[in-house]
């Protein structure tokens, strides 16, 4: 990280200093069509006046797309091949445990808010869940007075030397909310505005949660009445003269039978069945431990394989599951995919738009699956809006990634 007069370089990309309070946001799962039938259904006046008179364009995500490395290329302006988080969780070869990647002693790259924080600068990070809070103000000096994270989950543990704020809930007026809740989002919101009242960050991250998208599709009741919510607060923030960027680290799509059982290919079943038991080890990315809306079934997972033998025999007869898009090679996955090989097996595998992937059928609980199973990790769940209050200027045929969000804020702003 260097920083040379008005531009502050991170990572090899170069940032403008910000001009004015900027908000950068992750709306966790938000498939696009979420926020235009929320428009059509007249909750949304915000939000459709961001994309009327300002932006609304389509960008990529990270594959996987999973909460994780979204959310660190986002923070970082890279790919999981840069800062090394390929998922929430992933076999550490070296020891021979399954580990959750949320600890910061796996990211190998600084953040942007670090990078914009050395410079002299207010900056702020509010998160959902505590799981990202260690990884996305990784590098942040509290004791300065320039820096304030925390997480909704546990707003009521929050501390002036590790979050750079205390007394939290009653800064934010809220009480601690639900870790599975519409809630958990909501305090996000209104924690960022009360910081832009009361602390002026230059710079502010903010990310959600999911919960609401694994549990209902676009133009339902309680989804319009989430993105009415998330309204309200934009138009606060827009008051305030902030200029606001908002991405999303996935989509989220339909994963069931039409019964409603969730329609999964259990691999290390089939691969038990194909090389004998414990001959193979499926990793999912997904999981994490907040499982109870996905039952840790997404639409990506990773194989280990004895020496990474037998990996052509096995690649060819995934490709002939149905319900299977794409098997490649350890190296085809990192070509295509921007992913650190030595965070993922020796076999990636995606599931196509419907389907999930399960380890052993009798590995998961699915018992809080309350409601028919939406997830995402894969291909279909790519595409993801971006939207700001104020107009940008990109390049003809410019390709958008989501982790370009904090150069659209801060540099291509009109």
């Amino acid at each position: 990280m260097s920083a040379n007069g008005n531009t502050i370089t991170v990572n090899g990309r170069d940032y403008r200093a910000p001009q004015r309070p900027t908000v950068v946001i992750c709306l966790d799962g938000s498939e696009p069509g979420y926020i235009e039938q929320a428009i059509e259904a007249g909750v949304a006046p915000t939000f459709a006046r961001f994309m009327r008179d300002g932006a609304h364009v389509h960008a990529n995500s990270v594959i996987p797309s999973f909460t994780n490395p979204n959310n660190l290329s986002i923070i970082t302006g890279r790919p999981p091949s840069v800062h090394g988080i390929a998922g929430n969780y992933f076999f550490d070869t070296a020891n021979g445990v399954e580990v959750m990647m949320n600890d910061p002693k796996f990211l190998r790259a600084p953040t942007i808010l670090a990078g914009v924080h050395d410079a002299g600068f207010k900056v702020a990070a509010v998160t959902a869940k505590d799981k990202l809070r260690g990884l996305l103000s990784y590098g942040l000096d509290y004791s300065t007075g320039r820096a304030i994270a925390f997480s909704s989950e546990k707003a009521n543990q929050a501390n002036r030397a590790e979050n750079g704020i205390d007394n939290l809930l009653d800064f934010v007026g809220l009480p601690l909310p639900e870790v599975y809740s519409a809630d958990l989002s909501e305090f996000v919101f209104a924690a960022g505005v009360k910081l832009v009242q009361h602390h002026r960050p230059d710079l502010m991250y903010l990310s959600t949660t999911d919960y609401i998208q694994h549990k209902v599709g676009l133009g339902t009741r309680i989804a319009n009445d989430f993105y009415a919510m998330i309204d309200r607060y934009l138009a606060e923030l827009d008051a305030l003269g902030c200029t606001i960027v908002a991405t999303a680290d996935h989509g989220m799509n339909d994963k069931h039978l039409p019964d409603g059982r969730p329609d999964v290919v259990y691999l290390q079943d089939v691969l038990d069945a194909w090389t004998g038991k414990g001959k193979t080890r499926v990793i999912l990315p997904i999981t994490d431990p907040y499982v109870a809306h996905h039952g840790s079934l997404g639409s990506f997972a990773t194989i280990y394989t004895p020496d990474g033998g037998a990996v052509a025999p096995l690649i060819a007869k995934l490709r002939g599951i149905t319900g299977i898009d794409v098997a490649l090679t350890q190296d085809e996955a990192c070509h295509r995919f921007e992913l650190p090989a030595d965070r993922i097996g020796d076999i990636v595998v995606i599931s196509s738009k419907h389907k999930v992937l399960g380890t052993s059928a009798d590995r998961h609980d699915l018992s809080g699956l309350t409601e028919p199973l939406r997830s995402h990790g894969g291909l279909t769940e790519e595409r993801v809006p971006m939207i700001a209050n104020r107009r940008i200027a990109l390049p003809s045929g410019h390709s958008l990634r989501n982790f370009d969000v904090f150069d659209v804020a801060l540099n291509r702003i009109q």
